[in-house]
C-alpha cells in the first residue's frame, strides 16, 4: 500500500473487516448540546464505575454524566434506518454506542444504544434482524425497541433475554411523523420505551476499557473508508478542532436532523464473518447475519491515530475483547463509540 503524504495507508482486502466507531456529540430536538467532558481524576484506565476514589462515569462511554449522576437503569437499544430516504436521522447523538450492520442489498442499519442520556425523539425506527440479539446480549438484559421483524427474529430476541419493546408490544410508545413518508417516519423516545419496558434493573457493566492515554502502538491516521455500498459509502475523517472522527458518505457530510455533522470519539473496525440466512425482503433478497463470536482483525481509531489488533469473543455469553499485537487490551478514549460491522469482501482502507 502506498504511503500518503500525511501518514501510512492500510488496506484490508481479504477476510471480513468490521469497523467499530465511537460517535461523539449530543443531539437535542432542534439543537445540539456540547460534547461531554472526558472522565476526570484518574489518569489511568477506568472500567466505567470506578473504584473507591475514582469518579463515577457512564459505563458505556467512560465519561462523566452530563446530569451529574449515572442513571440506575439498563441499556436501551433502538433499531434505526439508514437508507438515503431515512436521512437525516434524529436522536443518534444522545447514544452511548452505535453499531452499523449490513442488511440485505448491501444497505446498512444502526443499533443505537442508550443508557446515560435521554433522547426525546429517535427517528426513523425500523425492523430488527438476526444479528441484533447476538450483539445486544453483551449488555446483559437491555431493552430493545424496533418496528417488528419476521418470526424467527422475534423468537431470537425473546430467547436472548432482551426486554422486547417493539412497535407491536409497546404501540403507545411509537408515533408517525406526518412530515415524512412511510415507512421512514416511525419515531419514539427513550423515556417512552423505558416506561413501556417496566424494568427495575440497574446500569450495565462496561463493554470497553477507557483511558485518556494513547497506546504506544498507535500510528497516525487521518481517515477510514468503508464502501458498504453506493448507498452507504462511509468515510470517517479525523478533525483535530472537534477532537473526533467526522462521518461522511463520499464527500457529503453525514448529518443529524439539526444539520450538525455526525462525529465519533472512537471508531472500532472488526473483521467478522457474514452468513446468508433464509430470510428475504419484499424483493426476494436474502438477509445476511453477522457472526459476532469467534475472532478476527480489528482496527481502533482514536485521537487521530490507529491501533491495529484483533478481536475475540469465544461465545455469546462473553464480551468482545479488542487487543493489540502484544495482547494488551486496546483502550478507547472516553466518549461515544461507533462500531462498524463490515463484511469480509469489502475493501477497507485506513490512511
Amino acid at each position: 500500500m502506498a504511503m500518503t503524504p500525511r501518514g501510512r495507508t492500510f488496506a484490508v482486502a481479504t477476510t471480513f473487516v468490521v469497523v467499530a466507531a465511537v460517535v461523539a456529540g449530543v443531539l437535542v430536538l432542534g439543537g445540539r448540546k456540547g460534547l461531554g467532558p472526558l472522565a476526570q481524576g484518574n489518569p489511568g484506565d477506568t472500567n466505567g464505575h470506578g473504584g473507591k476514589d475514582a469518579p463515577i462515569v457512564c459505563p458505556l462511554t467512560g465519561s462523566k454524566p452530563a446530569a451529574g449522576q449515572v442513571p440506575d437503569r439498563p441499556a436501551l437499544a433502538v433499531k434505526v434506518e439508514n437508507l438515503p430516504a431515512a436521512r437525516p436521522q434524529t436522536g443518534l447523538s444522545f447514544a452511548d454506542i452505535i453499531y452499523e450492520e449490513p442488511v440485505e442489498a448491501s444497505i446498512t442499519r444502526f443499533i443505537v444504544v442508550y443508557q446515560c442520556q435521554d433522547a426525546s425523539r429517535i427517528e426513523p425506527v425500523r425492523s430488527a434482524r438476526l444479528t441484533d440479539p447476538g450483539i445486544l446480549v453483551q449488555y446483559g438484559h437491555p431493552l430493545f425497541g424496533y418496528a417488528g421483524g419476521v418470526q424467527s427474529v422475534i423468537k431470537k430476541v425473546a430467547s436472548s433475554g432482551l426486554v422486547d419493546v417493539n412497535y407491536i408490544k409497546a404501540a403507545s410508545a411509537y408515533h408517525r411523523d406526518p412530515a415524512r413518508p412511510m415507512p421512514h417516519n416511525l419515531y419514539t423516545s427513550t423515556k417512552e420505551l423505558y416506561a413501556a419496558g417496566h424494568v427495575s434493573a440497574g446500569a450495565p457493566s462496561p463493554v470497553f476499557t477507557y483511558s485518556k492515554q494513547v497506546p504506544a502502538t498507535a500510528v497516525t491516521a487521518h481517515q477510514v473508508h468503508i464502501p458498504f455500498s453506493p448507498y452507504s459509502d462511509v468515510y470517517w475523517r479525523w478533525s483535530a478542532s472537534r477532537f473526533e472522527w467526522l462521518r461522511s458518505y463520499g464527500s457529503v457530510p453525514a448529518t443529524y436532523s439539526d444539520g450538525t455533522q455526525m462525529g465519533a470519539r472512537n471508531v472500532v473496525i472488526q473483521v467478522v464473518k457474514i452468513v446468508t440466512t433464509g430470510i428475504t425482503d419484499v424483493n426476494g433478497v436474502h438477509s445476511p447475519e453477522v457472526i459476532s463470536t469467534g475472532s478476527g482483525v480489528a482496527f481502533v481509531l482514536r485521537n487521530g491515530k490507529m491501533i491495529k489488533g484483533t478481536w475475540s469473543r469465544p461465545s455469546s455469553s462473553d464480551v468482545t475483547r479488542f487487543v493489540d499485537a502484544k495482547g494488551d487490551v486496546i483502550p478507547l478514549v472516553p466518549g461515544k463509540t461507533w462500531v462498524e460491522l463490515v463484511p469480509q469482501a469489502i475493501h477497507v482502507t485506513v490512511g
